[in-house]
């Protein structure tokens, strides 16, 4: 579908439409992409610096790290509007018969959970980048700190964004026990994550005001 390639006024035109992808989920994701781009810089005012010559080693591992998470967000913008495509088109299935709403009931069933793959590692790639931010925020320059606190924030929005993006779709599972158990681990991510994010960016305002 290529979203991620198109310029940001293209995007955002698209993303403001009436079409029904890219949405919620791919805004989410390029949103994390802004926040693992954030941390990236950080790393990248940092070394070559000889004040932090001894970070230098450990950083550029992270900032390979990184760039795998910058890189499979922008993947996931394009691959959340294809998980969500089949959804869409189960919705509009007949019903009229017995026989027809099984058959909904059976494809929307399968759709609902393929809609929650590309959300769910979503989340669970802003987890690995809010544990690389917090390193490059007590590691990396004092004189970027504000972009660790805006990569924090912004993997943060990520993070809840996309857990909507999967409660909007369990909550329509007749599977009630596979729906709580993802629903579950979306409530653990933020609670851990979420909440360091957030503790992460109250520092960094710290040492701004």
């Amino acid at each position: 579908m290529g979203y991620a390639t198109k310029g940001c006024d293209e995007f955002v035109e698209v993303l403001s439409s009436k079409a029904p992808v890219p949405g919620g989920g791919g805004a989410s994701a390029l949103v994390g992409a802004v926040g693992a781009a954030l941390c990236n810089m950080v790393g990248n005012l940092t070394v070559g610096k000889k004040k932090y010559a001894e970070v230098e080693e450990e950083l550029r591992g992270l900032m390979e790290q990184v760039t795998d998470i910058q890189n499979r967000f922008l993947q996931l913008i394009d691959e959340d509007a294809e998980g969500f495509a089949p959804l869409a088109k189960a919705y509009g299935l007949p019903s009229g018969t017995e026989e027809e709403k099984a058959e909904k009931t059976r494809v929307m069933e399968q759709c609902l959970v393929e809609a929650c793959r590309v959300p769910m590692e979503i989340m669970e790639n802003c987890c690995r980048a809010i544990g690389l931010v917090k390193i490059f925020a007590a590691k990396g320059s004092v004189l970027a700190v504000s972009d660790a606190g805006v990569a924090a924030e912004c993997c943060r929005a990520a993070l809840k964004g996309a857990s909507l993006n999967v409660y909007i779709n369990t909550k329509s599972m007749k599977n009630r026990e596979y729906a709580e158990e993802l629903n579950q681990k979306c409530d653990e991510m933020i609670s851990v994550y979420g909440a360091e994010a957030e503790d992460l960016f109250e520092d960094v305002l710290k040492k701004l005001k």
